[in-house]
Formats: structure tokens, C-alpha cells, sequence
């Protein structure tokens, strides 16, 4: 089986960090000055960093492989130093990896390198668990915004009740018809599912007059809705599209699948990008 994946020449690499941000899966950091891949299993060969490197240090490389080998993979994190293993034991962490986080501690033990993670429970034996709360995937990160917003004060049912600005259904990507007209002549806005929960007032200020398409990048299938876009493009004229996305390194993804769709359907499009952070607030 042949599997496409991130390749860093640490030699070109001057550890500017573009590219971290639009690494779809989060599996790129920036550790002692160089960006290195923490995680084959999360890196999706799709290259969206690629672009964003200033001196051309990421390519993709398609190789033989017989599947994910979470002790292979330890081989080469453990070359790069005790803060890329860090790295890369958070990353399968915060995912949920538990199968290949174990493995990863097993190897360690074999090679009797010390976990950076681990800590013995007491009175559990030889269980052992891993309580580091920082770092990881920002993605899947658990944070609450409860004390925050009750800070800012304000009663939010005495706010103005605003009316929705949604003009076409449906508006997930996979169930609109490509041929649909109220794509023709359209200001389109494509937004991540997250979007509308985080920033209160995306329908009055990035839905209003335009047709809208909603996907997660992450967890949907993303050369479907290549195919899928590319075949709107081409069929329809529309004006301008704003890709509205949260600003984890996940939903970054939603740029790349826009680029190559729009490459597919040899169109030229203005595009623009507005990220949303987290905790509700407009970051670019």
C-alpha cells in the first residue's frame, strides 16, 4: 500500500513557523528551531503546508507501506529529541489514539528512554497516567469559556433578536446540487461547521445577501468535496468566495480544498479568508 506523506528537509527548514497553522491534522510543530511531522498517523498527504513555506523545506513523498507502525514512527521521533517525544505522546493523547499511545510508551520502556509524560499512580502498580495538560492538538483541546463570558456581563436575552440571513437549503456541501441557480452571479461564503456556534453574529456579518456551503474539513471527506466543488465552480458564476473557518490547525484544511477544487475546475476566483478564533472573536 502506497501512502503520501510530509516530508521535512531539516536543512532548508528555518523554523518560521508558517506552516503551522495550515497543517490540517495539527501534526506539525516547531521544536528546538525546526518544524518537525510529531505524528505520521494524523498527516493526510494533502500538502496544505506546503504552500505557506517560504523556503520550499516541505515536499511529499509517496512511499511503500504496509500501514500505520507506531514502533517505526517512534524510531524517528526518538532521533529527534526528548521535546519532539513529548510532542508527538500529546498529539495521540489529545486524539484519542489510546492503542498507539500505549505502543509508544511500550517502546520507550523497551529502549529504556525515559517517558517525559509519565507518572505512577499510586496504589495502581504498573498503570500509569498521563496528566500533562498542555500542548497538543488545539483542535481537540478541551477549554471552557463559562467564567469568561459571565465576566463580560450582560443580559443576552435583552439583546436585539436578529433574523436569519439564510437564503438557499440545503446547505451542507455533500446535499447542495451543483447546478443549483442561486449559485449563479453569487457571493459564496463556505464555512466550517463550528463557525456559526462560535461567532454570534455570522448572519449579519458574513451571510447576508450571499448563498452559503457549510463543511468540516476534518472529519468529512475531503477529495469528495474537491470533486464536488470543482464541479460548482465549473458550472456556476460565481463572484467571489469567503472561506470562513475556526482558527484550529484542523479547519485550515478548508483552504486547500477550495484551492485544488478551484484548480480542478480551471477557474479563477477571488478568494478571500476570515478566521475564527475559539472564543468567538473575528482573528483575521
Amino acid at each position: 500500500m502506497k501512502r503520501k506523506i510530509v516530508k521535512i528537509e531539516e536543512e532548508k527548514c528555518n523554523g518560521c513557523g508558517l506552516c503551522i497553522p495550515n497543517c490540517p491534522e495539527g501534526a506539525l510543530q516547531i521544536i528546538d528551531g525546526k518544524a518537525r511531522l510529531i505524528s505520521d498517523l494524523f498527516c493526510d498527504g494533502l500538502g496544505a503546508c506546503i504552500g505557506h513555506c517560504p523556503q520550499g523545506a516541505i515536499i511529499i513523498e509517496e512511499r511503500e507501506t504496509q500501514g500505520y507502525d507506531e514502533k517505526k514512527v517512534m524510531e524517528n521521533i526518538v532521533r529527534q529529541g526528548e521535546n519532539t517525544i513529548k510532542a508527538h505522546l500529546l498529539h495521540l493523547k489529545d486524539h484519542g489514539e489510546h492503542k498507539y499511545l500505549k505502543e509508544a510508551v511500550d517502546f520507550l520502556k523497551e529502549k529504556k528512554i525515559e517517558n517525559p509524560l509519565e507518572k505512577v499512580v499510586a496504589g495502581h502498580g504498573h498503570e500509569h497516567a498521563m496528566l500533562h495538560q498542555m500542548g497538543g492538538c488545539p483542535g481537540s483541546r478541551m477549554m471552557d469559556f463559562r467564567k469568561k463570558k459571565k465576566a463580560g456581563g450582560g443580559d443576552a436575552t435583552t439583546a436585539r433578536r436578529q433574523e436569519s440571513e439564510l437564503q438557499q437549503w440545503p446547505i451542507q456541501l455533500t446535499l447542495v446540487p451543483p447546478s443549483a441557480p442561486y449559485f449563479q452571479d453569487a457571493e459564496l461564503v463556505i464555512a466550517a461547521d463550528c463557525v456559526p456556534f462560535a461567532y454570534a453574529n455570522f448572519h449579519s456579518d458574513y451571510l447576508k445577501g450571499k448563498a452559503l456551503m457549510i463543511a468540516c474539513p476534518k472529519l468529512d471527506d475531503a477529495e469528495f468535496y474537491k470533486q464536488k466543488l470543482a464541479q460548482i465552480f465549473k458550472t456556476s458564476s460565481i463572484k467571489s468566495i469567503n472561506i470562513v473557518h475556526m482558527e484550529v490547525p484542523c479547519c485550515f484544511g478548508l483552504n486547500g480544498i477550495v484551492e485544488e477544487a478551484l484548480e480542478k475546475a480551471g477557474k479563477k476566483i477571488p478568494v478571500k479568508e476570515t478566521v475564527i478564533g475559539i472564543s468567538g472573536e473575528k482573528k483575521k
